[in-house]
């Protein structure tokens, strides 16, 4: 079941807690590894992304997880090769939501027309380099 087809009873009622929950399904480690690496600097910084990002936006109804994570993939990419580690992340977080491979190319050759051909290599690069390291450690 995916929160958004839970049960109204079964649903976190504070948006850290609906945050938290699809944390918990598309990368488990996430809040920790950025309270870990930004909250000494910026207190509550891993804790309010995770409200924000996750519990108010993709949280919402209208788009499933999985199609939330292919729009992210897309500006990303379309961002151009500065997103890198960011895209990289939610490359690994569509998959988890559902997506393919394939989808993801597609959508990442697909801004080329709207972010350049730049812009699509370096996604194309940062996809292909993930694959092959998940390649890597599956055999």
């Amino acid at each position: 079941m995916t929160l958004e087809n839970a049960p109204t009873e079964l649903k976190p009622e504070t948006a850290l807690e609906r945050g938290r929950a699809i944390v918990a399904q598309i990368n488990p480690g996430l809040e920790a590894a950025l309270a870990g690496k930004y909250d000494a600097l910026f207190p509550d910084f891993a804790e309010t992304l995770v409200e924000f990002a996750y519990g108010r936006l993709y949280a919402r109804e209208g788009l499933d997880l999985k199609t939330r994570q292919i729009a992210t993939v897309a500006a990303l990419t379309a961002l151009g090769g500065q997103t890198g580690p960011q895209l990289r992340v939610n490359l690994e977080h569509a998959l988890a939501a559902g997506a393919n491979r394939r989808e993801l190319l597609e959508v990442i050759l697909q801004m080329s027309v709207y972010g350049g051909m730049p812009a699509a290599i370096n996604g194309m690069n940062v996809a292909m380099q993930l694959f092959e390291e998940q390649d890597a450690l599956a055999s």
